[in-house]
């Protein structure tokens, strides 16, 4: 098995330091709606967490939340809340969502507000060697006394821009560990006084408290390579003198046109806006159909290809007798195929085609009056392996235009503030076989799978 490491730029050997593969993947800053960009990334990690488990592997899965940040604090205080209130409910929302996508939850979820200890002690560790420094509050990494800043994201300190951070820095260069405490802000007491830990050395002692010095993947989007990953190896390193991670993986933006999905842009769409047109298994299979490292451009077209490739899959899978004369499909050269393109950099696409062609094969034994009991199985085998359900669609009773004039009018009840008839109305929907789903921008429905 071969994947490529972002620090050397190369396809390497995979072989993690012990017996349980250490992963972390970077979490999500809970203060609003988990958008596509999010699914994208948490369903390519998905899939690598179950090949590797497929292969044997036993893996200790770690994702952070983000739940003190700057966006929080801003956001709590718009909305008149508490910045727990806010964190709470959009960790309750991603945990839903992320359901809704068959993502396997991380077998650990620590959360920045709850490291704080920990943080505290790897910063005084830093000062206490002279990697870092306190200035009026803040406590400040010095960049340059580490030789190798720069290797992951294929940078020269020499050329690099100062960073955006203001505050009383030795160098311009020099990141954030600690933050004085602003008024009306939540803080911690420290060595240094009250304030809050930085972004960046979150992660390190989420990654160092919960897997340790064996940390075989650490996983996130490309836009995190510089400064934030970056910035975990410097700080990791210079606190325990060892090498911090063996594997650097990065997927790809997800894009919009020519510009990449991100809340600072606005072009976001929510996870539930697109569930609410189409099954979970149609978006993961517009995710993995493209290579995880390159740009997914998003398009209806590209969705509604998708879907019908999921249609087509739960087909072979699960229609038709099971039955017949002849043995039919051969489950072992499909599934070798699989794994040799799961194997070359978890080649996503290709492993794909390998279950489009097994199902082709399906249809065909199929139609020739074949048994199909092998060939499905290794089917639904390697599908489970991608994450994907094969769920049939539950037919609805009513029709679409039916449908659209039920939740028009249901909207209009709402706005009139007719809340009872209007739950009325979904519940009857419900148990007709149609979801509903709220988002800001209006209400999406779909037929409810089985």
């Amino acid at each position: 098995m071969k994947l490529h490491n972002t620090l050397s730029g190369q396809k390497e050997d995979f072989r993690p330091g012990g017996s349980v593969v250490g992963m972390y993947v970077c979490g999500v800053t809970p203060y609003s709606d988990s958008h596509l960009g999010h699914a994208m990334s948490y369903i390519l990690f998905d899939v690598l967490r179950r090949y590797l488990e497929y292969r044997g592997y036993q893996v200790r899965h770690v994702q952070n939340f983000t739940d003190i940040d700057d966006k929080i604090i801003t956001r709590a205080n718009t909305l008149g809340i508490s910045i727990r209130e806010l964190a709470d409910k959009y960790i309750a929302s991603y945990f839903e969502v992320m359901d809704a996508l068959n993502v396997r939850r991380a077998h650990i979820y620590p959360k920045a507000t709850e490291e704080v200890p920990h943080i505290i002690e790897i910063v005084q560790g830093l000062v206490d060697k002279g990697f870092a420094y306190e200035s009026e509050g803040d406590v400040y990494f010095r960049v340059r006394r580490f030789p190798a800043y720069g290797h992951l994201s294929k940078r020269s300190v020499d050329d690099m821009s100062p960073f955006a951070e203001e505050g009383p820095k030795e160098d311009a260069l020099d990141f954030t560990l600690w933050k004085g405490a602003k008024p009306e802000e939540p803080s911690w007491e420290s060595p240094w006084g009250p304030g809050r830990p930085g972004w960046h050395i979150e992660c390190s002692a989420m990654c160092l408290n919960y897997i340790g010095e064996n940390l075989d993947i650490h996983g996130g989007g490309q836009d995190l390579v510089f400064p934030h990953h970056e910035n975990e190896i410097a700080q990791s390193e210079c606190f325990t003198g060892a090498p911090f991670v063996r594997y650097w993986l990065h997927n790809g933006m997800l894009q919009m046109g020519q510009e990449k999905m991100s809340k600072s842009l606005g072009n976001l769409l929510t996870v539930p806006e697109v569930l609410a047109r189409y099954s979970a298994d149609a978006l993961r299979l517009f995710v993995l159909g493209s290579h995880y490292r390159s740009p997914l451009t998003y398009s209806l077209d590209a969705l509604e290809a998708a879907r019908r490739g999921a249609e087509r899959l739960v087909g072979a899978a699960r229609g038709g007798p099971r039955v017949g004369r002849g043995r039919g499909v051969t489950g072992d050269p499909y599934r070798q195929r699989f794994m040799d393109a799961m194997d070359d950099d978890f080649n996503t696409p290709q492993s794909l085609a390998v279950l489009f062609d097994l199902a082709r094969d399906i249809n065909r034994t199929r139609d020739e009056g074949q048994d199909t009991e092998e060939g499905r199985g290794t089917l639904l085998e390697m599908s489970g392996v991608m994450g994907l359900t094969l769920e049939e669609a539950r037919p609805s009773l009513i029709a679409e235009p039916f449908i659209e004039a039920l939740v028009q009018i249901r909207q209009e009840l709402r706005e009139a503030k007719q809340f009872s008839v209007a739950d009325q109305i979904r519940s009857r929907l419900t148990e007709m076989g149609v979801a509903l789903e709220d988002t800001p921008h209006g209400t999406g429905w779909k037929y409810r799978r089985q």
